[in-house]
């Protein structure tokens, strides 16, 4: 009566579910039954809070590049002097700014005055960098007119310096303090070189998101900066910013066309190469590391459904004698184990998304635990642990886990399915 039925019909599906729900002492596996089900949410669940804070840190790491630094900077190959020194200062800025502003998918195009100095305030000191820049241009920035947080009033930069809120907590400085930049490229004397030193009013503080930037940049009306460098009508460099940072590959050669015969540049991806490489790799080993994971958790659903196979040889040969054929056999041991699987990947779904969702607070208190320093910006760039919650990473986490849920059910379900029925029953 069961040769003609269609393939995972329901009463396949009811016999696996009391094969599933059957005590040990009836012959079932519930015990194992719930422990495959448990390793397989956890690591399903691992696997998706890894794919999310590694879709969320390069998210989070190359935005913070992108909105704080040139998409693209135009440098000038430079000229010797009369002095054999090298001359790499851009005259006609404006011009060639106003060109490559022109190029479809520019945004902008800004001229940039560049220097490292010590920065002072009473009896504490700072390097930092100092990056000479228009009022109106500074405003594109995102992180820096847009940040996490800022004091201060952007509108009053023109009036004295911007700097990142980790230079503001070393030197101990607030909007309105004065501090002293020193420059060790000063005028020259009969007694040698005079450092040059010049006093700013502290008018506005960022957060730009990046320790690194945050603890030593700071920007100066470009015209101060032109003073202050000795840098009087020329600029160092033009920073260009473009509609789409990830094709900025593209934009380079309509840069080259439109800026001086003797200009080169060098795109963000140039700059930060060596993190994206190390990020993709450190990607791929995590994700291998979590596929073995979830390998290993469904390796239990093969151990239990060969013990179930075993304690149910007589109703697998008395099944078989009443004309039930081996595929139906197999279908019912298959949906045992992959009813396994598909549940323990939805409950470690709904767990890895709730880690995700609450990912703050859970450090917070993991952190508060411990005393604090889980996670330090100093070492990791970032203030915290960015997650982001993408469907295709969760699409991954899915199809991994339930395609080998399936594919090695399979083994356990065709030895049931080919168990000789005389052999079965010889003894019962």
């Amino acid at each position: 009566m069961t040769t003609g039925a269609a393939p995972f019909s329901k009463f396949e599906f009811m016999i696996a579910w009391r094969y599933l729900k059957a005590k040990r002492s009836e012959g079932g596996v519930s015990i194992m039954t719930l422990i495959s089900l448990i390793g397989i949410a956890l690591a399903v669940a691992a696997l998706v809070i890894v794919l999310a804070v590694r879709s969320g840190f390069r998210a989070e790491f190359v935005d913070t590049i992108v909105g704080s630094n040139a998409h693209v900077t135009v440098y000038n190959a430079g000229t010797i002097t009369v002095t054999g020194t090298v001359d790499r200062s851009i005259q006609d800025f404006d011009a060639v700014a106003g060109r490559l502003s022109g190029i479809d998918g520019v945004t902008r195009a800004a001229p940039l005055v560049r220097g490292q100095v010590m920065v002072s305030y009473q009896d504490r000191n700072s390097g930092i960098q100092v990056y000479g820049i228009r009022a109106a241009d500074l405003k594109t920035i995102p992180r820096i007119a847009n940040p996490e947080a800022s004091w201060g009033d952007i509108d009053a930069f023109p009036l004295g310096i911007a700097i990142g809120s980790g230079v503001a907590q070393q030197l101990g400085v607030g909007i309105g303090d004065r501090v002293k930049l020193i420059s060790p490229n000063g005028a020259r004397t009969a007694f040698g070189v005079s450092p040059r030193i010049k006093s700013y009013t502290v008018t506005y503080i960022f957060t730009a998101g990046r320790y690194d930037i945050d603890s030593t940049r700071a920007y100066l009306p470009f015209s101060a900066a032109q003073e202050f460098f000795n840098r009087e009508g020329v600029a160092d460099e033009i920073e260009v910013m473009v509609e789409d940072p990830e094709a900025v590959d593209r934009f380079v050669p309509l840069i080259l066309q439109n800026a001086d015969a003797q200009s080169f540049t060098q795109t963000w991806k140039q700059v930060a190469g060596s993190f994206l490489r190390a990020l993709r790799i450190e990607d791929n080993v995590m994700f291998v590391i979590m596929a073995v994971l979830v390998l290993l958790s469904t390796m239990n659903i093969v151990s239990g459904l060969i013990m179930l196979v075993k304690n149910k040889g007589k109703d697998i040969g008395i099944l078989r004698t009443i004309g039930m054929s081996e595929g139906t056999i197999l279908r019912v041991f298959f949906i045992c184990g992959a009813g396994i699987g598909i549940v323990g990947t939805a409950i470690g779904v709904v767990l890895g998304v709730l880690f995700v969702v609450n990912i703050d607070n859970i450090f917070a208190a993991v952190n508060f635990v411990s005393g604090g320093g889980v996670w330090d910006p100093s070492i990791r760039g970032l203030y915290e642990l960015p997650a982001e919650l993408r469907a295709v990473d969760v699409a991954k986490a899915v199809g991994l886990s339930l395609g080998l849920s399936f594919l090695i059910t399979i083994f356990p379900a065709r030895r049931a399915a080919r168990m000789n029925p005389v052999e079965a029953l010889r003894y019962e």
